[in-house]
């Protein structure tokens, strides 16, 4: 039997911060670096800003051009689906207005995959695959397989999961899951 990996979508695959920190900047007359922006949440941000930028990332185009993340991903993930049952799950609920967007981004970016394993959630206690990769603790902690934290500036600090940094080191984590 074929064992299953959910993979998140933002900044794990998308580099929703990116574009993120372009239109910050844009929309606040700032002058944010994209790493200054891997250093924040929303939640950092002054509450009239936050409600403003929130409204900003919620249109329907905001996602539908996010660049890959890392150029490795596309063929990492394409050779994991030939040997894993592979699903997208991205916390869409949290931006409910990026659906189509997100759906068409993914298949743009990764044709190869079924439509059908796309997971639109909130919390990822419900995804029921044996691993997750994302880059988000809190999703992590909930959900019941193992976790793989996806390495970013603003989850430097935290333990007990296994932590990868790009998809070539994706890549080798599994290569030994399946000599296991």
């Amino acid at each position: 039997m074929r064992k299953s990996i959910a993979i998140d979508m933002d900044q794990v695959l998308a580099n929703f911060y990116k574009k993120m920190a372009v239109t910050y900047n844009a929309a606040f007359q700032t002058n944010l670096t994209e790493e200054e922006f891997l250093q924040t949440t929303l939640g950092d941000l002054d509450p009239a800003d936050a409600t403003k930028f929130f409204a900003i990332i919620n249109e329907p185009d905001f996602f539908r051009d996010l660049e890959v993340l890392d150029a490795d991903s596309i063929e990492v993930v394409r050779e994991l689906n030939e040997r894993f049952d592979v699903y997208i799950a991205t916390a869409a609920m949290d931006v409910p207005g990026s659906f189509n967007a997100k759906y068409d981004w993914l298949r743009e970016h990764f044709p190869f995959l079924n439509t059908q394993n796309y997971v639109f959630c909130g919390n990822k206690a419900v995804i029921n695959t044996d691993y997750l990769i994302d880059d988000s603790p809190r999703q992590l902690t909930a959900f019941k397989g193992q976790g793989i934290l996806y390495s970013m500036p603003y989850n430097a600090e935290v333990e007990g999961f296994v932590r990868v940094r790009g998809w070539r080191e994706i890549g080798e984590y599994f290569d030994i899951v399946l000599k296991i």
